[in-house]
């Protein structure tokens, strides 16, 4: 939809592409600050926490996941800047690095199972469906996002969800969390369901309709939570993660 086709009442006083590249690129920074503030203690700035060094599996894991968020704040300034070839080309590298985050996120979820972390009351075999399931999600839209990679209004939004589907264990992470009834693992869910919200009310204001991207990919994300821990809790699933932590 072009601003010519809005109601002049109801037309934005910047052309809409400019309220994206403002709305994109402000969510890559929110993005960039909760996974920096929700890990600053236990990976970025260990030492001044004094929090022991992560194991090296662990540090390849957060360098990996730290450089998509980089990488999505990168890739959202080329299209901004109008620099699409480079997009395109920085992209490639993208979908590599997004495939090697779900082979070491999948791993560091079992071995954490395997040594017992976990969200505060819940079993570690139980509570691994949580990252697994966030593994699984997130391949689900950078895949969709890759496919739909020449009709941009649908990749850029799978490509934000992608992005706000990981940050659950950042948020889970936050000052605030502790405070919250249930936390972390809820504050986790509102964290990441408030910012898919943020994206279908930024359409809702600027288009007046919500563009199926969002609504399926946040359908997806809205109804993995629940699944997840009702799967989490299956006699099959215990089997399952016994399984693959080798008990």
């Amino acid at each position: 939809m072009t601003t010519s086709s809005i109601p002049a009442s109801r037309a934005p006083a910047l052309p809409i592409d400019a309220y994206d590249r403002r709305f994109y690129g402000g969510m890559a920074v929110l993005i960039a600050v909760i996974v920096f503030v929700g890990f600053s203690p236990s990976f970025y700035l260990a030492p001044v926490f004094h929090r022991a060094a992560p194991p090296a599996v662990r540090i390849v894991h957060g360098l990996m996941f730290t450089s998509w968020i980089v990488l999505f704040a990168v890739q959202t300034a080329l299209i901004t800047t109008g620099r699409v070839r480079w997009h395109m080309r920085t992209g490639i590298a993208g979908a590599m690095l997004a495939g090697g985050m779900v082979g070491i996120g999948s791993f560091v979820a079992v071995l954490a199972a395997r040594e017992g972390h976990a969200a505060p009351g819940i079993d570690p075999l139980v509570f691994m469906a949580v990252p697994l399931f966030d593994m699984a999600v997130f391949a689900a839209l950078v895949v969709s996002a890759v496919y739909l990679r020449r009709r941009p209004q649908a990749h850029k939004r799978l490509m934000l969800l992608a992005t706000v589907s990981l940050l659950g264990a950042a948020a889970a992470r936050l000052p605030l969390s502790y405070h919250v009834p249930g936390a972390p693992l809820l504050y986790a869910f509102v964290v990441v369901d408030a910012l898919v919200l943020m994206g279908v009310l930024y359409d809702l204001v600027t288009r007046h309709r919500v563009h199926p991207a969002y609504i399926w990919g946040g359908l997806l994300i809205f109804a993995s939570e629940p699944l997840r821990l009702a799967i989490g809790g299956t006699q099959l699933w215990h089997a399952f993660a016994r399984f693959l932590v080798g008990l």
